[in-house]
């Protein structure tokens, strides 16, 4: 999908045909045409196509203590893995004022991440979000991002492409799911197309044995007090989601 809606056309097969028929110069002389060289080059050989655009899928986060920003990296190494898509990193703004962080112990933020803004958000192909959990809903930061895409709201920029999300809460009980539930009314109104996780990721969405972050709705990491490591399988998860997604963001290219 392209910059304002709209999906991207799949490879478009050029026959020499139809290059003979186009071409100004080309004229006919009893059996022989005039072909450009570069066309000359191609007869015999399979139709020329021409190169494809490459899908950006937005990984867009905001994080506090660090696990948001970790599966959202590791998402991107699984978009980047699928051919012809790239994750591109953003974070959105911060609210709080520069004292609160520092009594609440959040280390400063990545600079070499730049902050998203909601015009450039219709750029996306596909975008995954990703943010912590307040009270079972989406925290302030990322809401007041979804705030701000009021006019892309309006002229639908956003409608048809694909979506998801990832999260992180204090607890196991604190909002793994309902933070992504609730957060599927912003899709909704933008017309876009949420793309969960399920249980694609096989056998360990169902292993009882360690305590993980994650579910059918998307990545998820337990960041506890803020100083929980995130597991190996949290990490795993996000990059299998960053997979689906490019995935999914190619085979919508495709088909259009």
């Amino acid at each position: 999908m392209g910059k304002g809606g709209g999906c991207v056309p799949s490879k478009k097969k050029v026959l020499i045909s139809d290059l003979k028929r186009n071409d100004p110069l080309s004229e006919s002389i009893g059996t022989q045409s005039r072909v450009p060289e570069s066309t000359k080059m191609a007869v015999g050989k399979a139709p020329i196509e021409a190169e494809a655009k490459r899908l950006r899928v937005f990984i867009v986060y905001y994080s506090m203590y660090g696990q948001v920003e970790l599966l959202a990296r590791e998402i991107k190494k699984g978009v980047d893995s699928i051919e012809g898509v790239e994750g591109v990193l953003y974070r959105v703004g911060e609210t709080l004022p520069k004292a609160v962080l520092e009594m609440m112990k959040a280390p400063p933020k990545d600079d070499s991440v730049p902050v998203m803004t909601a015009h450039k958000l219709a750029e996306a192909d596909g975008v995954i979000f990703g943010f912590p959990t307040r009270f079972g809903s989406m925290a302030a930061q990322m809401k007041a991002f979804f705030d701000s895409t009021g006019q892309l709201w309006r002229e639908q920029k956003l409608a048809g492409k694909p979506a998801g999300f990832f999260v992180s809460t204090g607890t196991q009980g604190g909002g793994q799911e309902t933070t992504a539930w609730t957060a599927i009314t912003q899709l909704v109104h933008h017309g876009m197309i949420y793309v969960p996780v399920g249980y694609t990721f096989g056998a360990e969405m169902f292993d009882m044995g360690s305590v993980k972050g994650g579910t059918p709705y998307g990545a998820g990491v337990f960041a506890g007090d803020g100083t929980r490591k995130v597991t190996d399988t949290e990490l795993a998860l996000a990059e299998h989601q960053g997979k689906l997604m490019a995935t999914t963001v190619k085979k919508l290219a495709l088909t259009t």
